[in-house]
C-alpha cells in the first residue's frame, strides 16, 4: 500500500481523510501561534510568516518531495506554484469572513508587503530557472540555491531594518499587532507550547504525503493531466492550512497574522520548487516543467501583484464588499482552472 498506487476510492479517502486532520490541526496552530507571536515580540506579522508559514508549507513540501521523487516533475512543479495560486485565493475567504470592511483596509503591514515582493522576486527567479540553460550542479540546478539565497537575505532584510520608512495611515478600523493582554495559555509555558505546535506540525507532513501517493494514483487512473491534479486537487489540499489560518486568525481579530500566513507560507512554497529540484533525480525540475506549469507560475505572479496593490491602496468597501483585488484574485484563479481543465 505505501508503494503501489491505490485504487481511485482509496485515492480519495485519502484526500478527505488529510483535509480534514489539515482543517483541525490549523485551527489549533492559530491559538498557539498568536499566543507565541506576542510571548517572543516577535510580532504578527514576521512570525506568521516564518513560523506559521514553514507549518503550514510542510504538507506542500512532503507532496512535491514526494511526487519529485517519483518522477512526476510535473506534478511536482505544478503543487508547489498551484498551492501558492490557491493560497493567495486564501485572502478573499478571509476578507469574506472580516465583514466590517475590507481585510487589506484594517490590516497595515509594511512587513506582509515586504514578503510579497519577495514572493515575486523568488517565482520570477523560478522562471528565468525554466528558460535558462539546463545545467546541474550535483543534481541541483545553481537557480535552486540562488532562491534559497533570496530567501534568507530576504528574511534578514524585513527582520533587521532598524526602523519603518513607510507607514501606513491610521484608520478607526485599523487593527495594529499589539499583544493580547489575556494569555490563553498563561498556565503553560512557552517550550511546551513550542512543543504542540512542532507535534501539529508533524501531522501536516504526513497528511501531505498521503495526499502526493494519492495524487499520483488519480493522475494513474483518470485521465485529469499533471497540472490540473498538481495545481487543482493537490494545491487546494496544500492551502488548506493557509486558508483555515486566515479565517481563524480574522475571527480572533488577528489581522496581520491572517495577511502574513498566506504570504509568508506563499514565499516558503516557492522554496517548493527547490525541495523538488533536488528530490527528481532526472535532471533538473524547473525544465520538467511544460506549458501548466510555467501558465501557473505566471498566474501565481499576477496574483501577488494584484492583492500587494490591495495591501497598498486599502480599499475600505468595495466591489461586491470585498475589494478589486478579492474579486480579481477569485476571477483570475478562475480562469486558470478552466483553462487547465481545457
Amino acid at each position: 500500500m505505501v508503494t503501489q498506487l491505490w485504487p481511485l476510492w482509496l485515492a480519495v479517502v485519502v484526500f478527505l481523510t488529510a483535509g480534514a486532520i489539515t482543517v483541525v490541526c490549523s485551527i489549533r496552530l492559530v491559538s498557539l501561534g498568536d499566543t507565541l507571536a506576542d510571548r517572543t515580540g516577535w510580532g504578527e506579522a514576521f512570525f506568521g510568516a516564518v513560523f506559521f508559514g514553514l507549518v503550514t508549507s510542510l504538507s506542500g513540501i512532503a507532496m512535491t518531495a514526494v511526487t519529485a521523487a517519483a518522477d512526476s516533475p510535473q506534478l511536482a512543479y505544478s503543487n508547489a506554484v498551484g498551492g501558492i495560486a490557491v493560497q493567495t485565493l486564501a485572502i478573499v475567504a478571509a476578507d469574506a469572513a472580516y465583514r466590517r470592511v475590507n481585510l487589506e483596509y484594517a490590516a497595515a503591514s509594511e512587513q506582509n508587503l515586504l514578503f510579497g515582493c519577495l514572493l515575486i522576486v523568488l517565482l520570477s527567479t523560478a522562471l528565468l530557472g525554466s528558460f535558462s540553460p539546463e545545467v546541474t550542479v550535483f543534481g541541483v540546478h545553481p537557480v535552486s540555491r540562488i532562491m534559497v539565497a533570496l530567501y534568507l537575505g530576504g528574511l534578514k532584510l524585513i527582520h533587521d531594518r532598524e526602523g519603518p520608512m513607510w507607514t501606513a495611515v491610521i484608520t478607526r478600523e485599523t487593527r495594529l499587532d499589539r499583544p493580547e493582554e489575556f494569555d490563553p495559555f498563561g498556565a503553560r509555558s512557552s517550550k511546551l507550547l513550542a512543543a504542540e505546535f512542532a507535534a501539529l506540525a508533524i501531522v501536516v507532513v504526513i497528511g501531505g504525503w498521503g495526499v502526493a501517493r494519492a495524487a499520483e494514483s488519480v493522475v494513474e487512473v483518470t485521465a485529469l493531466s499533471e497540472g490540473f491534479v498538481g495545481a487543482v486537487l493537490m494545491g487546494g489540499i496544500n492551502a488548506l492550512p493557509e486558508t483555515v489560518t486566515a479565517i481563524t486568525a480574522v475571527r480572533r481579530g488577528a489581522l496581520t497574522l491572517a495577511v502574513a500566513a498566506v504570504i509568508g507560507g506563499n514565499s516558503l512554497d516557492a522554496l517548493n520548487l527547490v525541495v523538488g529540484d533536488v528530490a527528481f533525480r532526472g535532471g533538473s525540475l524547473f525544465h520538467g516543467a511544460g506549458e501548466d506549469q510555467l501558465f501557473l507560475t505566471t498566474a501565481a505572479l499576477l496574483m501577488t501583484a494584484v492583492l500587494l496593490g490591495g495591501l497598498l491602496l486599502r480599499q475600505r468597501l468595495g466591489w461586491l464588499r470585498l475589494g478589486f483585488d478579492g474579486v480579481l484574485l477569485a476571477a483570475i484563479y478562475g480562469g486558470v482552472v478552466i483553462t487547465l481543465l481545457y
